[in-house]
């Protein structure tokens, strides 16, 4: 199956890719590479992931409706993991607006599309904020 992760540069995300991966599945990755954390372990996370040749990268922003529909229209995914999240309760009274951004409008953008390209299931991981 083709599979799209979002936020499948990091942690969970990058672990999950690697599961689906060794399953034989295609998998597409969706990551902006922001500096929540440092930027090095997310390469890290996903430079494992290159030996795999059905295993694609895309750094892209969720926020992205035109970049995200770029991406669902030439890959075709028939399940969608969607981790990107900005996370941390903190930072998020820090930056509410970001927060908002990225959370609603990109997971907006995510579900918009899912439903455009008739993709058969969306599992949705949240955040912790």
């Amino acid at each position: 199956m083709r599979i799209l992760v979002t936020g499948g540069a990091g942690f969970i995300g990058s672990h999950l890719s690697e599961q689906l991966l060794k399953m034989g599945h295609q998998v597409i990755i969706v990551d902006n590479f922001n500096d929540f954390y440092p930027v090095e372990i997310k390469r890290d996370n996903t430079y494992r992931l290159k030996e795999f040749s059905k295993c694609s990268l895309f750094e892209k922003d969720i926020t992205s409706l035109q970049d995200m529909d770029e991406i669902f229209s030439m890959e075709e995914p028939e399940i969608v993991y969607h981790l990107a999240a900005r996370a941390g309760v903190r930072p998020s009274l820090k930056q509410p607006y970001l927060y908002e951004k990225v959370n609603i409008v990109g997971t907006l953008n995510i579900l918009e599309l899912a439903k455009k390209y008739e993709v058969k299931k969306l599992i949705f991981g949240s955040s912790s904020s």
